[in-house]
């Protein structure tokens, strides 16, 4: 009975490949593709913790909010660390998608990218998350495979590929074949962690105190991993820590750089601990099809070519980096016998107690 109330819901509702991020949450609707682009943070009243805002709406409140109201980030590092606020901003993105379902009736399949070093308590949470959001089944995947398939690898086959994804709270570095990973690595040093890295920077070289959305800004447009073909100059802004008024300061590229050296440096070297344990029949075919850049932090300048000149391989930026992983996600609700495989499960015991299509597919 259940499974036929399931078919005539599915014939109405909408599938759906979200890639819960620490910095951004993306979700394709199968067949037709990206539908939300937002920033993860949700704006809540302090008292009742009711969601006064979510997306972009919620990030443009960010350091502008009175006492009442705080906005917040509920992902950090690429896991939930708030589930209530987690499950509201789910609620919210799966209805916003499924304003276009025929009869508006929000029972989806969810397929959600995790990090690939997550553990089974964190996957829990996420499950739970997007279940009591209201989704009808819910898969779970890998980012980096997903990152790999929206990237158009061919990780079912019996070549090597490799991906490195890097996100807002972590950067994920994969070898795959025959629809497994081979070597991963997963590190919580990314793009929030660059973003630190400016602040701190500036607050020790310059005794000036900026905020995240400048330091943001700021790795954007001059931030760099490599040197530039012309270097850049841009004003920070923030309040000087002795006089404690506003100041803006001048900073070049090449400050930014400095400031960023040791989270690239430590990405780089997790990419190179990584080919270091790849078996050298993969290390050869990775050398054909080269290194595959995905996620919003791999598109800070000179990146691609500072980790093409530390590990002699070719390295290439993926098309549409930041949707890599949506975009894999919804191939997978495309494709859900041939790529279950890819799929990754709770434990059994888990999956028994959830009654879910889950823990069979997997």
């Amino acid at each position: 009975m259940a499974s036929l109330i399931d078919r005539i819901l599915g014939l109405f509702s909408l599938d759906l490949g979200i890639d819960l991020g620490t910095a951004n949450t993306l979700v394709a609707v199968r067949n037709q593709g990206i539908v939300i682009n937002e920033p993860s943070w949700v704006a809540v009243d302090r008292k009742t913790r009711q969601v006064l805002a979510v997306g972009a709406e919620a990030k443009e409140m960010v350091g502008r909010t009175p006492n009442r109201i705080v906005a917040i980030r509920p992902l950090r590092d690429g896991v939930i660390s708030d589930f209530e606020i987690t499950e509201s901003m789910l609620d919210n993105f799966i209805k916003k998608a499924h304003s276009r379902a025929l009869f508006n009736i929000p029972r989806p399949r969810v397929v959600i990218g995790v990090p690939s070093g997550v553990t089974e308590v964190e996957k829990r949470a996420v499950y739970d998350a997007a279940k009591s959001a209201g989704a009808r089944e819910v898969f779970l995947i890998e980012e980096p495979m997903a990152a790999a398939i929206g990237a158009g690898l061919p990780v079912t086959e019996a070549h090597g590929s490799l991906v490195v994804d890097i996100g807002g709270g972590t950067t994920e570095v994969a070898v795959f074949s025959l629809g497994g990973i081979v070597v991963s690595r997963s590190i919580r040093v990314a793009g929030d962690e660059m973003d630190d890295d400016i602040i701190n920077y500036a607050r020790s070289k310059y005794n000036l105190l900026i905020g995240e959305r400048m330091a943001e800004k700021v790795k954007i447009a001059i931030g760099s991993a490599f040197p530039l073909p012309e270097e850049k100059t841009m004003s920070l802004r923030g309040r000087n820590l002795v006089t404690g008024l506003p100041e803006s300061i001048e900073v070049s590229s090449i400050e930014v750089r400095e400031a960023l050296s040791t989270s690239v440096n430590t990405i780089v070297e997790t990419i190179r601990s990584t080919l270091d344990e790849t078996p050298p029949e993969l290390v050869a075919d990775l050398m054909e099809t080269g290194i595959c850049m995905a996620g919003g932090g791999s598109m800070l300048q000179g990146l691609v070519e500072r980790v093409a000149d530390e590990t002699n391989i070719h390295t290439w930026l993926a098309e549409d980096a930041l949707t890599c992983v949506a975009r894999g996600a919804e191939v997978v609700l495309e494709k859900l016998d041939d790529l279950s495989r890819v799929l990754v499960g709770l434990d059994r015991t888990s999956s028994s107690r959830s009654g879910s299509g889950f823990g069979n597919r997997s």
